[in-house]
């Protein structure tokens, strides 16, 4: 009998880009396939999306891509995915209208090979069968899989909670989990998101309690910024607005999109009231309007990032006014917030977030979730997925906590590779994995070492040197002329920049005829002539660029 082999492409050690393969024999499926937002070291990038080479390599093997749910970790890579791959995609309902709209946005729709699945659902991708099983977490339906494979049964999770009090009446399934539990389950892989957090998670029907003591004490507009995937709290905010007697103007490409296809798919109630921000509400009072945007972990080009800075071409915020935050500050994410919340008290506004009032809650489960996960399903072997390494490790001893043999608690990374027979397991030789930058229509274009390069210009600077040498005398006919940019300020750069130009002429003259007469040559004489002098004289490294003209 094959072996089974579990690879993690993304998201073991990290937040964002989860995508998990299942290898047995000649057959092979991935769970999700997700991208991260790039962190401030990663200057100019617009995305990170997983490095799906081994799966290039062997996409004769993949049978299709099973999703859990539709957030970007989780999602955001398929269009860039399915260039390279057909391959049947499985998901609910929901998950798939939100993808159907970034397919469209890649002119894939036509293409893609989408499959609509259910909770409770059996269905075979050989050697493979699956069944989606109801999970609770901050977007409605959602899945974690059980998965029957040639060597046992695994179960994984995806992102969930156990919320006892859904939003929509969608109840986290205890009755499946528990029968496979009895069955017995070979491998559970388990999110790890929150690990750190002591208790239980508190139900999403908590947060609505919260917002409508704000609405009700707030005079002026509300504006209201959270995920636009985040479904659940957006119709907290519609009802409760209804019942304040106010009306809900949508803001944001993906706020108005992603309620508009929830809408259209029944798992939104937006009142035939509602508007968009190009719509005539200039006409109603403030008191009388609550605004759903976009942009709660201050990116620079979303509706309340605008706001704050008072560039919005409609929406202005005025003392009085009341803004709200109803989202956990993303990691990384932390200063670009605070930015965003002192500008917008700057203009007048009360503003609310997670640090002050009780406005969002996780979808991730807390300690006693994850252990009552691990009691259900009472796995033989157990893999932490969905988190940084610390988050894994913590995870790891929760579940010998519970009972899991510490032999049996297995930690990977991206790349590794655990090996699963029916009585046994092992770590093997890891496969290559990493990351693709998407740098606007560039993906994978952008190596680390332009972000090197970048990242080296914005803390050191520029300078570029440019001059012109006869062909075949090698002697200087102009310059040379040094531009700087970043580097040194104008007052004080004069006269090092003239100090510069003097070590170039030095260089030049200490090199002889045929040298000159090369310009690769004399590119990277006049380089480090000029960097050594700016690391002597001001300790600084910035970047030289000599620029040669042939005459």
């Amino acid at each position: 009998m094959e072996p089974l082999k579990i690879i993690p492409l993304g998201g073991l050690g990290e937040f964002g880009l989860n995508m998990m393969l299942l290898e047995c024999g000649g057959a092979a499926i991935a769970i999700d396939c997700g991208l991260m937002f790039p962190g401030a070291d990663l200057l100019g990038i617009d995305l990170v999306i997983p490095d799906v080479s081994y799966l290039l390599e062997n996409k004769q093997k993949l049978k299709g891509i099973v999703l859990t749910h539709a957030h970007e970790d989780h999602i955001g890579a398929l269009p860039y995915i399915l260039k390279h791959l057909s391959v049947p995609i499985f998901g609910t309902r929901l998950t798939l209208g939100l993808l159907d709209n970034k397919l469209r946005e890649h002119h894939l729709e036509d293409t893609a090979d989408i499959r609509e699945i259910t909770a409770g659902q059996l269905w075979e991708l050989a050697p493979f069968q699956l069944e989606g099983i109801r999970v609770t977490h901050s977007l409605m339906d959602c899945l974690a899989l059980a998965i029957e494979t040639p060597v046992g049964t695994v179960i994984h999770t995806g992102d969930f909670k156990i919320d006892n009090t859904p939003m929509e009446g969608e109840m986290f399934d205890f009755q499946r989990f528990a029968a496979y539990g009895e069955k017995g389950v070979l491998l559970l892989l388990s999110d790890s998101t929150n690990v750190e957090r002591a208790g239980y998670t508190p139900s999403e029907r908590e947060v609505g309690t919260n917002l409508e003591q704000i609405f009700q004490g707030s005079t002026g507009k509300i504006l209201v910024s959270t995920f636009s995937s985040s479904i659940p709290r957006i119709q907290q905010v519609v009802d409760i607005s209804e019942r304040c007697g106010r009306r809900v103007i949508l803001s944001g490409r993906s706020m108005i999109r992603n309620s508009q296809i929830a809408s259209e798919l029944g798992y939104l109630r937006l009142p035939r009231s509602f508007m968009t921000e190009n719509e005539r509400w200039q006409e109603l009072p403030p008191e009388r309007l609550t605004f759903l945007t976009t942009g709660s972990q201050g990116e620079p080009l979303s509706v309340l990032h605008r706001v704050a800075l008072d560039d919005h071409k409609s929406i202005k915020v005025e003392s009085g006014d009341t803004v709200i935050l109803s989202s956990k500050f993303i990691p990384g994410n932390e200063k670009t917030i605070s930015n965003l919340i002192n500008h917008l008290y700057r203009r007048g506004a009360e503003v609310h977030y997670e640090k002050v009032s009780e406005i969002h809650v996780s979808g991730h489960a807390s300690q006693e979730e994850l252990k009552t996960m691990l009691q259900l399903t009472r796995p033989r072997y157990f893999v932490p997925i969905h988190g940084e390494y610390r988050h894994l490790v913590r995870h790891r001893r929760l579940a010998q906590d519970v009972g899991v043999p510490e032999e049996n608690c297995f930690i990977l990374e991206d790349g590794d590779v655990l090996e699963l027979s029916a009585h046994s397991a092992r770590k093997i030789n890891p496969i290559q994995v990493g990351r693709v930058f998407v740098d606007g229509k560039g993906v994978g274009d952008v190596e680390d070492v332009v972000i090197r390069d970048r990242r080296h210009l914005s803390e050191d600077g520029m300078v570029l040197a440019v001059m012109a040498i006869h062909q075949q005398s090698g002697e200087l006919v102009a310059g040379p002329d040094l531009i700087s940019r970043g580097f040194v300020r104008d007052e004080e750069g004069e006269e090092i920049l003239e100090q510069a130009r003097k070590v170039v002429l030095e260089t030049l003259s200490g090199i002889n005829r045929e040298a000159r007469t090369d310009p690769a040559e004399l590119q990277e004489e006049v380089r480090k002539a000029l960097r050594r002098y700016f690391r002597k004289r001001l300790e600084r490294r910035p970047v030289v660029l000599p620029y040669i003209i042939e005459t």
